[in-house]
C-alpha cells in the first residue's frame, strides 16, 4: 500500500491574511549573482521582515537572470523587487518599483543578521505568530518637504512607504500590530538605518520578580519546563519578591526593603504606560488595562547609503535622477535626458515595426490558407498527392532549355550520328497554384 502524502493545508498566513487586497504591495527578494552564505542569510531575513506579502519560498537558480524575475513579476501582481548583489566595494541592494521604476541603488555599509541579534539579547523570543500580519512602518528624522530639502529625500520616503501596506485605523485590529519597521535618516553621514522590532506588552507598575510569578517562568529556561516559577531554594516568598539583584540571601541579617522601593516599573514612568483600546495578544492583556509597551529588536539591522536613483527598471534604464558621487551640469543633464528620450523613441518605433510585421505575416498566411482551400476543396494539395497532375501541366518545354532547329528536331529516336546524346535528368514535377 502506498504511503499517504499529506497536503499542506495550513500554509503560513493563509487565514490571517484575509485583509489582503489587490492594492497591497507584494515583493520579490532575491540574490543576484554569486554571494556568500552571509548575504544569502540576509535575503532570508529580509523575507521574514516583508511577510506575509512576499514570496518566502522563492528559489533562485544559477541559470535565472534578473530579467526573468522582472518579466514574471507583473503577472503575479508583484510591485517591488529587492535584489542583493556582492560588488568589489561592498554589498549592494537595489529596490525596483515594478513595472516602470524608478530603481534605488544602495550600498550596505554594515548589517547584522537575526541570529546575531538574538544571541546578544537577554531573552530569546519564540518567532512565528508575529509574522502573520504586515509590519508597521515608522519613518524618523526625515526632513519635511521644503524648497531647501534635497529633492531625493521625499522620493526616498515615498519609496519606503510604497513597500508596506497603508494603515487603516478604522478597519485594522489592535492584535494585528505585532511588528515595527523603523527607517531613520542620519543627516550627518547621509545614511539610512533599517531596524526591525517586535512589539511586546508587559504589566505596568510591578517588579520583574512579581511579573514572573504572575506570568510564569519561561519554558526555555533550564530550571523550569512547566511554566511555574521554582521557589525550592527560597525559605520565604519574600526572599524571592523583595530581594534585589546582587543582595545576599535570606541567611544574612541585612533584612529587606519595602515593596514600594523595590518594585520598579517596566516602562519607567507614567508617560510610557497606555490603556489598551482592545484585547491584545498575550496573557491578561484585556481591553482597558494599563500596560507598558516595549520594543524588542529581532533584526536584521542594516545601514544603507543611497548611491543612485534612475528612471525605469534594470535593462530599461532611463535618466539618472540622483547620484551620490557623480554630479553633472545642467547642459550635461539636458543632453543625457535628450539621448534617453531618443533611445526610448527608437525602442518604441522598433517595437511597433515588429508588431506590424507579425500582423502582416499572420494576414498573409491566413490568405494563403484560404486560397488553397478554395483551389482544393477536398484538402490542401501537396507534392505526393498531385504528382500526375503536375506532370500533365509541365509537358511543355522549360524556359531555360533551347529549341533545336532544322532536321535535328524531326529525327527519330533510333537514329544518331554516331555520338551518344546525353539525356537531361528527369525534372521534378512542379505544382502551380493559382492565387
Amino acid at each position: 500500500m502506498a504511503r499517504r502524502r499529506k497536503n499542506r493545508t495550513h500554509l503560513k498566513g493563509a487565514s490571517a491574511n484575509a485583509q489582503t487586497k489587490e492594492n497591497v504591495p507584494k515583493s520579490f527578494i532575491i540574490k543576484h549573482g554569486p554571494v556568500g552564505s552571509s548575504l544569502a542569510q540576509l535575503v532570508r531575513d529580509l523575507r521574514k521582515v516583508m511577510e506575509p506579502n512576499t514570496a518566502t519560498r522563492l528559489k533562485e537558480r544559477k541559470r535565472n537572470k534578473l530579467k526573468d524575475f522582472l518579466t514574471m513579476a507583473p503577472a503575479l501582481q508583484v510591485s517591488h523587487l529587492m535584489a542583493l548583489t556582492l560588488t568589489d566595494v561592498a554589498p549592494s541592494l537595489r529596490i525596483v518599483r515594478l513595472p516602470t521604476g524608478p530603481t534605488f541603488t544602495f550600498r550596505i555599509e554594515r548589517y547584522s543578521l537575526m541570529k546575531d541579534l538574538l544571541k546578544t539579547s537577554r531573552s530569546a523570543r519564540s518567532r512565528g505568530m508575529e509574522y502573520l500580519t504586515s509590519p508597521l512602518l515608522v519613518l524618523a528624522s526625515f526632513p519635511p518637504p521644503s524648497p531647501t530639502t534635497p529633492p531625493h529625500l521625499p522620493l526616498l520616503m515615498k519609496a519606503f512607504q510604497s513597500m508596506f501596506p497603508p494603515l487603516s485605523p478604522q478597519t485594522m485590529s489592535l492584535s494585528g500590530a505585532r511588528r515595527i519597521v523603523l527607517v531613520a535618516y542620519n543627516a550627518g553621514p547621509g545614511t539610512v538605518d533599517f531596524r526591525h522590532y517586535v512589539i511586546t506588552v508587559k504589566p505596568y507598575g510591578i517588579s520583574k520578580r512579581v511579573r514572573r510569578v504572575l506570568e510564569g517562568a519561561k519554558k526555555s529556561t533550564s530550571t523550569s519546563t512547566s511554566g511555574v516559577v521554582d521557589l525550592g531554594n527560597e525559605k520565604d516568598v519574600a526572599d524571592f519578591l523583595l530581594r534585589k539583584r546582587g543582595e545576599p540571601g535570606p541567611d544574612s541579617e541585612t533584612g529587606y526593603e519595602s515593596a514600594a522601593s523595590s518594585a520598579s516599573s517596566v516602562a519607567g514612568d507614567d508617560l510610557d504606560a497606555i490603556s489598551l483600546a482592545d484585547d491584545y495578544v498575550g496573557r491578561n492583556n484585556k481591553k482597558g488595562q494599563k500596560k507598558a509597551v516595549k520594543l524588542d529588536e529581532i533584526g536584521p539591522r542594516m545601514e544603507l547609503r543611497l548611491i543612485k536613483i534612475t528612471e525605469g527598471a534594470p535593462g530599461k534604464d532611463g535618466a539618472v535622477m540622483y547620484h551620490e558621487f557623480v554630479k553633472k551640469s545642467k547642459a550635461e543633464a539636458a543632453a543625457l535626458k535628450s539621448s534617453h528620450a531618443a533611445k526610448e523613441k527608437l525602442r518604441k518605433q522598433r517595437r511597433e515595426e515588429q508588431e506590424e510585421n507579425v500582423q502582416r505575416k499572420k494576414e498573409t498566411k491566413q490568405k494563403g490558407s484560404t486560397a488553397l482551400s478554395e483551389e482544393y476543396p477536398g484538402g490542401v494539395a501537396d507534392g505526393s498527392d498531385s504528382e500526375g497532375e503536375g506532370e500533365e501541366e509541365d509537358d511543355g518545354w522549360d524556359e531555360e532549355e533551347e529549341i533545336s532547329e532544322g532536321d535535328d528536331s524531326s529525327s527519330e529516336p533510333g537514329e544518331s550520328d554516331g555520338e551518344d546524346i546525353e539525356q537531361p535528368p528527369p525534372k521534378k514535377a512542379k505544382i502551380r497554384v493559382k492565387r
